[in-house]
């Protein structure tokens, strides 16, 4: 089968417009091909009003071997890659049963590849089942009601569950491990249009339906979760230790030889037991800043011209970056259209924001992150876990700022670039619930991200007319981007201090989305039966 990629309609092609414009590419008559399907769809925006369909396409030739001869020196005709993912051959019997510490997308993706492996995985998420959390977290949003344990970071599911729930990432994936997990997806109850779209997203109430589908799957094949249970300590022996337990908060200790940490970005109180306990981190660099809100409409008409609202294109999205006078990277950051700013603060009196939207995309407001980097070496150079007493440094600023009940501090953004506070809000109503207060952003962001912003938006308004019109909305703070610090993890995937324990995800600080959590969940699952077929 042959591959041709960069294919290019017009966006109103006809339906059957495809097989003789790949005929063409290839210089073949139409009836030489014998079949065809659609590997990739996306769409190129660059020239407004002159959208292009771009597709990749599989294709089966009389002579594939001659026409592979002929496009030798190109690189948009090339054999189909296998994508079929390979399970790894399992242990010995009666090898023990690995414990997967987390179950967002990286620990579901562990379980599961464990489970189908046939090794009985054991599950342990601090928060609740997925339904239960929603409640959980529906009461933060309408009522200003915190559950430190089950919210929009804790809870079956993890962070990515509250989210526009993209599955897209740039890491670099010659495994085609992401097709993998995109598949299992699809068998969870995912729109099949996940494994053709250049761009797929869920959406959160598809996520949480598919949650308990995978679920239910490793269940099936012996699997075990086990929910409101916290790890607080290890126990092991040697040196390196060699990981024998995990000690639960409840006062038990449950045996546990490999185990994969993938606890997310917001677990804080469990980076600090894992720096007692020895484990080697450092600190690394995120981003901090706010979620700014336009009506869609606005991005839509930006974006796309008068192609705004066609069919096939739905809501506009837009990745923004602009690098700043004091040094700094300001750029957007999970974009999410048609959606909804939500309140993600996992500790009681702080303020965080983050975006989310349903598979329609339909709410009025496109929101997304725009967020100033942040390093050790400038920000917290005070140790590894100083990233995260700079997040909570203005995470409080937040919630003060904001009224002192979970209220978000808000800003027009004319005002914003006028230095001067809101005393009310315009056109563009937030959609950040519990509420939100008009004041200065200024109070709750260090000078260098105001500054790096403030010259950053009509930077962007040149891309994206209408970016920074004054009644749109800015909510703080955006601090959750990514982990704090990196967890130290060799060759085979194990921390170098704690033999059997394989740090993963976001949390780690080797990911960044759910599409890149679960692949890297994966991979951590196969470093584990490796483990175990060497009886390390």
């Amino acid at each position: 089968m042959i591959r041709v990629t960069e294919l290019r309609l017009p966006l109103d092609h006809a339906s059957d417009a495809l097989r003789p414009a790949l005929a063409a590419r290839l210089a073949l008559p139409e009836d030489a091909i014998l079949d065809l399907h659609i590997a990739r769809r996306g769409y190129d925006a660059r020239k407004r009003g002159q959208i292009m369909l771009v597709y990749s396409i599989d294709c089966t030739v009389a002579d594939e071997t001659a026409l592979l001869a002929r496009f030798a020196t190109d690189s948009h005709v090339q054999p189909t890659p296998d994508t079929r993912y390979h399970l790894p051959s399992a242990p010995p019997s009666g090898a023990p049963r690995p414990v997967v510490i987390g179950a967002g997308p990286c620990g579901l993706m562990a379980a599961l590849i464990l489970a189908q492996a046939g090794l009985r995985p054991i599950v342990l998420e601090r928060g609740r089942i997925v339904r239960e959390r929603t409640v959980d977290t529906f009461a933060l949003w309408r009522k200003s009601i915190l559950t430190p344990e089950s919210n929009v970071q804790f809870g079956e599911g993890g962070a990515g569950t509250f989210s526009d729930g993209k599955l897209y990432s740039g890491i670099s994936d010659p495994r085609h491990l992401g097709r993998k997990v995109l598949e299992e997806f699809v068998k969870a109850g995912a729109p099949e249009e996940i494994l053709t779209l250049s761009k797929p997203h869920i959406g959160t109430f598809r996520l949480v339906s598919m949650v308990e589908h995978i679920r239910a799957e490793i269940e099936r094949l012996g699997g075990e979760y086990r929910f409101g249970t916290r790890v607080t300590g290890l126990i092991g022996e040697g040196a390196p230790h060699r990981l024998r337990a995990l000690q639960l908060a409840d006062g038990t200790e449950l045996p546990a030889m490999q185990a994969v940490l993938a606890i997310g970005h917001s677990a804080r109180d469990s980076f600090a037991m894992l720096h007692d306990a020895g484990v080697t981190m450092t600190a690394k660099p995120f981003s901090i800043g706010v979620r700014i809100e336009h009506p869609q409409s606005v991005i839509d008409a930006a974006r796309f011209g008068p192609q705004a609202g066609h069919k096939l294109l739905g809501a506009a999205d837009y990745r923004l970056v602009h690098h700043a006078a004091n040094g700094r990277g300001v750029y957007s950051f999970c974009m999410c259209p048609g959606g909804t700013v939500v309140a993600a603060t996992s500790e009681e009196n702080q303020v965080v924001t983050n975006g989310m939207s349903q598979y329609s995309r339909a709410e009025r407001n496109a929101n997304a992150g725009i967020v100033v980097d942040v390093s050790p070496e400038r920000d917290y150079p005070d140790g590894p876990l100083a990233g995260i007493a700079f997040q909570r440094r203005w995470e409080r600023a937040a919630f003060t700022a904001g009224g002192g009940d979970y209220k978000a501090p808000a800003q027009r953004v004319g005002d914003f670039l006028a230095g001067r506070p809101s005393t009310s809000l315009g056109a563009v109503i937030p959609s950040y619930r519990p509420g939100t207060t008009p004041t200065d952003l200024s109070r709750c962001l260090p000078d260098f991200a105001i500054d790096a912003i403030r010259e950053a938006l009509p930077h962007f308004a040149r891309k994206l007319p209408g970016f920074s019109m004054d009644d749109a909305v800015m909510t703080g703070v955006e601090t959750r981007t990514s982990s704090p610090l990196r967890i130290a993890r060799d060759a085979s995937g194990q921390s170098p201090d704690w033999r059997g324990l394989f740090p993963a995800g976001e949390g780690a600080g080797y990911a960044g989305g759910i599409l890149s959590a679960a692949i890297d969940g994966l991979k951590a699952a196969e470093w584990v039966v490796a483990a175990l077929r060497e009886g390390v």
